[in-house]
């Protein structure tokens, strides 16, 4: 049976005779091949951001509720209604209608909805009436210093005063106080609490706020909170007290169980919020790996719908608001003053401190009181690695196969329950790879010769180094860092319109499976070890000989050369090297008079050592040695 190539190849790989040169062959070229990924929302500008989650916002909103076609009748009672619960002005409904069609057909990609900002021309709109001068005191009248709204029609009757001064014409009439004050009523008054007051207030006033509803499904609702524990933990290299750790705790409402946690000593920020988020998302593979002797499998894993958080200013960043939006998690902020729309959390943290850190030494304590003769720095005993893992086992072991204090249900039953109704989304390998771009760490950096320095550490390769020859010198670009593999970083690339994975410049290895808190961990060892190394008194001694020894030998000098008008140094480097003038000898460049000149016939011998003028002369002979 004749077979024609393609056909012989999958017959050789049927039966096990792969083409092995072949097979490498293509294995050399993948992993030659640049690794891309497309543009995000990071790269927009902020302005840009703000529009792409306005016009994400009501078509989601819409979509809930529309029953029927995106037509005139069906939209323009929608777009009513949705005014009042989101927070962006809304647009008419054809423009709804044309959003829709783009979004839907892209396959519902965020990035369909960015404006096309560099199709539209630099339009502005003069006006000739009094409106120029109302919009004027409106910009007096939006400020943080908040003018009363008398002072600002002041502003606005002396304005138009002025103006009507100046024409021959008719005169400019000016609203009147009554007039003024109504139309200022009429503004925004979401844009006026955030031009007034500030963004945060303005969103605790005006933002929605839901009823708590018990939730239907897993990972239908998270709650994410941090708290620093009572806990004082051991460096587990220097063997000193590093502090009370801080916890970054995700729990889901449905099942209660721990979806996943980020423990360190850094203050709260979108660092630990993202690698809260990022640890939940995953799949926990590596347990078993790093602790042999957890019994169990860590089952959560999968995007949440919707993050519960509180009004701490590490959850108020535009890059978490715009990575979430990236990713499809809509954030639900907690009023301010009521912790009971968040039980679930704050009550986990109680029953951590009751039921695992109780008998741990170095336990601190919430109450100064309770302390009495108890040292907590000084009978701290545990090391961070050791705690990590009975951290570990503790969520994995105990608390998700126990029931709560009331017998109700045992979060790992629940969470089987919930996944065989509906499971949660999860994510491959590759759409893993793009979450960490999405979720990354945003620093701008230049790209400079050698690459891109961040972290302490080089990243380049050839792809970064063709593209840095195509574009200005030093030009910067945006980063994103995977704070649990810092192996490789994701570069910008502004021309591609596409992230470039460039790996570390590491010969020997050392950051391979190393996260971001590691790295930093090594860098303080590192720096605490030399420190201990160094004599500081030491130096200090040398330091100040070497000052004083310069101010000596410039002091000498300039009083050697107050009483000569020329000091003359050319032929001297000639005469240093004659006479070997180095680090390892004593050798000066004073000429010395030999004992053999006395014995040579004066008639062919000069007279006299040549003088300083003549020096030049006599040394320019010496060159050959």
């Amino acid at each position: 049976m004749s077979m024609n190539k393609p056909q012989q190849t999958f017959w050789n790989e049927m039966h096990g005779e792969v083409d092995s040169h072949n097979k490498t062959n293509d294995l050399d070229r993948k992993s030659t091949e640049p690794e891309l990924f497309e543009r995000d929302l990071a790269t927009y500008l902020d302005d840009v951001q703000v529009e792409v989650r306005r016009r994400y916002e009501y078509l989601t909103w819409i979509e809930k509720h529309l029953a029927g076609g995106w037509t005139q009748n069906n939209l323009e009672p929608l777009l009513v209604e949705a005014a009042n619960e989101i927070e962006f002005l809304p647009p008419k409904w054809r423009t709804v209608a044309k959003w829709w069609s783009l979004y839907s057909s892209s396959g519902k990609k965020i990035t369909s909805l960015v404006p096309k900002v560099h199709l539209k021309g630099n339009r502005k709109q003069k006006v000739e009436n009094d409106t120029v001068f109302f919009d004027r005191a409106v910009e007096r009248y939006l400020v943080p210093e908040r003018p009363s709204i008398a002072a600002v029609y002041e502003y606005y009757s002396d304005l138009i005063r002025r103006e009507n001064q100046q024409l021959v014409g008719e005169k400019i009439q000016a609203l009147s106080y009554k007039g003024f004050y109504n139309r200022i009523k009429k503004l925004p008054a979401y844009e006026v609490a955030v031009a007034r007051h500030g963004k945060y207030l303005a969103d605790i006033e005006f933002n929605k706020i839901d009823a708590h509803l018990p939730s239907s499904r897993v990972l239908e609702k998270v709650e994410i909170d941090h708290s620093p524990l009572d806990l004082i933990l051991l460096d587990d290299e220097l063997d000193i007290p590093l502090g009370r750790p801080y916890l970054t705790l995700l729990i889901d409402q449905y099942s209660k169980s721990i979806v996943g946690f980020h423990l360190g000593f850094k203050d709260p920020s979108y660092y630990s919020v993202m690698k809260g988020i990022l640890n939940a998302i995953k799949p926990k593979k590596y347990i078993h790996e790093r602790f042999p002797s957890i019994e169990n499998e860590w089952y959560c894993q999968g995007k949440m719908e919707s993050l519960v958080v509180d009004n701490g200013a590490e959850f108020w960043s535009k890059s978490l608001e715009q990575s979430c939006l990236e990713v499809g998690i809509h954030i639900q902020y907690n009023p301010v003053r009521k912790p009971w729309l968040k039980p679930l959390v704050e009550r986990l943290f109680r029953t951590i401190s009751s039921k695992l850190l109780v008998s741990i030494p170095g336990k601190t304590f919430s109450n100064i009181l309770e302390r009495e003769e108890y040292d907590s720095r000084k009978d701290a005993v545990m090391h961070f690695s050791t705690f990590n893992e009975l951290f570990h086992k503790w969520i994995i072991d105990v608390y998700h196969y126990d029931s709560d204090s009331k017998k109700r249900a045992i979060p790992y039953l629940k969470w089987q329950e919930g996944v065989s109704v509906m499971p949660p989304i999860t994510y491959s390998h590759d759409e893993l790879e793009k979450l960490s771009v999405i979720l990354g760490l945003k620093e701008n950096r230049k790209h400079r010769r050698g690459g891109i320095h961040i972290h302490s550490l080089r990243y380049d390769s050839e792809e970064l180094a063709d593209y840095r020859r195509m574009n200005p010198s030093d030009i910067e670009v945006l980063t994103k860092t995977d704070p649990d593999d810092i192996s490789s970083i994701y570069v910008y690339l502004e021309r591609e319109q596409r992230y470039l994975k460039v790996p570390c410049i590491d010969p020997v290895g050392y950051t391979q499976k190393l996260s971001l808190t590691q790295h930093n961990i090594n860098k303080r060892l590192c720096r605490d070890f030399i420190s201990d190394k160094l004599d500081l008194d030491a130096l200090a001694r040398v330091r100040l000989y070497i000052h004083d020894r310069i101010e000596q030998e410039a002091e000498e000098i300039n009083n050697l050369s107050r009483g000569t008008t020329k000091r003359k140094t050319k032929g001297m480097a000639r005469l240093a090297k004659h006479n070997g003038v180095a680090s390892d000898s004593q050798a000066n460049c004073e000429p010395e008079v030999l004992p053999e000149l006395s014995l040579i016939n004066t008639k062919s011998a000069p007279k006299s050592l040549p003088n300083s003028d003549d020096w030049d002369d006599f040394t320019s002979d010496l060159d050959p040695y």
